[in-house]
């Protein structure tokens, strides 16, 4: 009966190895979107150069669209759990902004025929368990820590799309959540200056 079950706990094994696996869901949404702008891109010196802005405009709304769930979900828990009505209020307002920015960006990405990853990828998974694995103050310091790396990298892209990509309304949505990411960043940088000061 032992040698029976043997297969069978091996398979399961193999099975669980392979969900591990998954591919990311950022990458997995970019796949799909260079095939579609393949499919749909002549293969012309112009043709070359309209892919190229389509798959710009692509990395940047699916890297966008993943970090933006990181702010709500993270934002969600650290809402609740944070020490510091600072950090409770800070993950709050990331819950409220980045829900209206990706709203905005997925009703973007359906209009230009786009597929957004369905969850966060590998990159920003590893960050939303890095800092729930914290407790108490130390939550609230890393979380702080990890919304200014955030936040500095978001202004940085969302700058660059503003006059790069090659789509007017992803420029456009680029330039209008610009200034709401730079109000994040200056608000984090002063929780975090503050929370230094105390130590």
């Amino acid at each position: 009966m032992k040698i029976s079950q043997l297969p069978l706990a091996a398979a399961l094994l193999l099975g669980l190895a392979s969900c591990n696996s998954a591919p990311d869901s950022v990458q997995q949404a970019q796949q799909t979107n260079e095939a579609r702008i393949d499919s749909t891109t002549q293969d012309t010196g112009q043709g070359a150069v309209v892919r190229e802005d389509k798959e710009y405009d692509s990395e940047f709304m699916t890297k966008a669209a993943s970090g933006g769930m990181l702010e709500v979900e993270l934002g969600k828990v650290v809402a609740q759990r944070a020490t510091t009505p600072e950090a409770k209020q800070f993950a709050q307002q990331m819950v409220n902004d980045h829900t209206k920015a990706n709203n905005e960006l997925k009703a973007l990405a359906s209009k230009k025929g786009m597929k957004l990853p369905a969850s966060l990828g590998e990159d920003q998974k590893k960050v939303y368990d890095e800092v729930l694995t914290e407790k108490g103050a130390k939550l609230d310091q890393k979380y702080v820590s990890e919304m200014v790396d955030d936040h500095e990298e978001d202004v940085k892209e969302f700058q660059e799309a503003s006059t790069k990509a090659g789509d007017p309304a992803v420029k456009a949505f680029a330039a209008k959540t610009l200034p709401v990411l730079q109000m994040h960043l200056a608000m984090i940088k002063k929780i975090q200056a503050g929370m230094d000061a105390k130590k």
